[in-house]
Order: structure tokens, then C-alpha cells, then sequence
């Protein structure tokens, strides 16, 4: 998928640090190296100016499954954060780095052992950066 995405200069400054403390570990994980495609093909803008309907860091989003029509809402969270019993999924996820950045309306594709997964991002829910919360 070849969609422009969108991340806030902060959201952006903060994956690349991670993704350097990451490889610094030692953590060659493919998640790694796919976020870091991703991060290299987005469009960044100041938080204030973010679309509303553009998944940041730490917004909750209702996502549809294509195959099986169900809904889910997860929140997208730095991998400290993470804890998939309240729905918080990492960035490194695949998921997570699959939807990033992207927008309401799209529909986006991944690889799963099983195949691949196809979701469309129904709703943001929340994104910090419409409500003023700059900070998280």
C-alpha cells in the first residue's frame, strides 16, 4: 500500500529514537525494519496541524476485519504501554505499524502467518493532537 501517511514531527522524532534504541539492543525484529519503511515514506506536519481523522500515537480506533465483517478498537501505544488485555497494541505490532499514520476510510493490508489481514479504519475514536493533549 503505497497511501501517504501522515505523523506529527513529535510522533516521528519518537519512533525513530525508539527504532535506534531498538537496534541498539540488539532487536533486528522485522516489525523494526518494517516501521522504519514506514516512517521513511511519511508526511510530516506539526501536531497542531494533524487531520483529525489520521492515526496517531496513542489514538484508539475502531478497525473492521474484511474477511469476517467483525469490529475491534484498539489503541495504538509505544511498546512500554502496551497490554493486549486493555486493547493497547505496540507500534512493533504488526497492526501497529500498519496503521499509522493512515486515515478513516482506509483500508489496509499486512502479512499474519495465516495469510494476510485486510481492516478498514472505520473511526478514530480518539487522537490526542484533536483534543489539545500535545503532551502524550
Amino acid at each position: 500500500m503505497n497511501n501517504t501517511i501522515y505523523l506529527t514531527e513529535q510522533d516521528y522524532k519518537r519512533l525513530i529514537d525508539l527504532i535506534q534504541v531498538q537496534r541498539q539492543n540488539g532487536t533486528a525484529a522485522v516489525n523494526i525494519g518494517k516501521l522504519g519503511e514506514e516512517l521513511k515514506r511519511a508526511k510530516l506536519v506539526p501536531a497542531e496541524e494533524i487531520p483529525a481523522d489520521v492515526i496517531t500515537m496513542n489514538s484508539r480506533v475502531q478497525l473492521k476485519d474484511l474477511q469476517s465483517g467483525t469490529d475491534m478498537e484498539i489503541t495504538l501505544v509505544y511498546p512500554k504501554d502496551a497490554d493486549v488485555n486493555a486493547r493497547k497494541i505496540s507500534i512493533f505490532a504488526p497492526v501497529g505499524t500498519a496503521i499509522i499514520g493512515c486515515r478513516e476510510g482506509d483500508v489496509v493490508k499486512w502479512p499474519v502467518p495465516a495469510g494476510t489481514i485486510n481492516y478498514k479504519i472505520e473511526k478514530v475514536i480518539y487522537q490526542p493532537e484533536a483534543t489539545g493533549d500535545f503532551h502524550l
